[in-house]
Parts: structure tokens; sequence; C-alpha cells
């Protein structure tokens, strides 16, 4: 499995299409492991990219603080889970967190 969290300074963004960079972290979820993790620049903005482009990488789960109901709809027709209202802090954390079914959510931070 790979889980992508957009990230701006190192933290996870609160909302995911203005981020700087992804975190890609690929995860065993046999042994619920941190297997191993990048990070990429985001492209520029373009409505539409970023579920073609994350699935390009593999992507199969995205945790964010929040996300629109467009992107969402988006990364639903291209077979991604998404997660929001996640707290803003470090992504291997917040993967570890949901491998072992403690990450905690909220409301999605994204008004539009």
């Amino acid at each position: 499995m790979r889980i992508a969290i957009p990230l701006t300074n190192g933290l996870m963004a609160q909302h995911f299409g203005h981020c700087e960079h992804f975190a890609l972290i690929d995860v065993d979820t046999t042994t619920k492991k941190i297997v191993g993790s990048l990070q990429e620049a985001a492209p520029e903005h373009e409505p539409g990219l970023l579920p073609r482009w994350l699935r390009d990488r593999g992507v199969t789960v995205v945790i964010a603080g929040g996300m629109g109901a467009r992107a969402r709809t988006l990364f639903a027709q291209a077979g991604i889970e998404v997660l929001t209202g996640a707290e803003s802090r470090e992504p291997e954390v917040i993967a570890r967190d949901y491998l072992n079914a403690a990450l905690v959510t909220g409301v999605n931070s994204c008004d539009h």
C-alpha cells in the first residue's frame, strides 16, 4: 500500500490542493510497518490533475486535513481512498496511526 500525505514545511498541509510536496509512504499492511518513503514536489495546480498524478505513482490512500468535494469524487473514481480531517503532524506519524487504526479524523477543513 502507498499512502500520500500533502506537505507544507514538512508537516501535513491542511489544504490538500495547495501543498508544496507529497510524502509517498510505502507500508506493509501485514506487519503494519513503513517500508519506504519519499517526497515529491507537487505539480502545478490544475483541476483534476492530482488524482491521476497520484494514481500513476501507485497511491491507494490519501490522508489530508481538507479536500474539496470535486477532488474527493475524482479520487473515488480513481479507486483511491480519501481520509480528511487529520491533524497536521509529521507524515510518518500519520501513516503509523492509520496503520494501527489510531488515526483521529475530524471535520474536513476545506469549505469548497
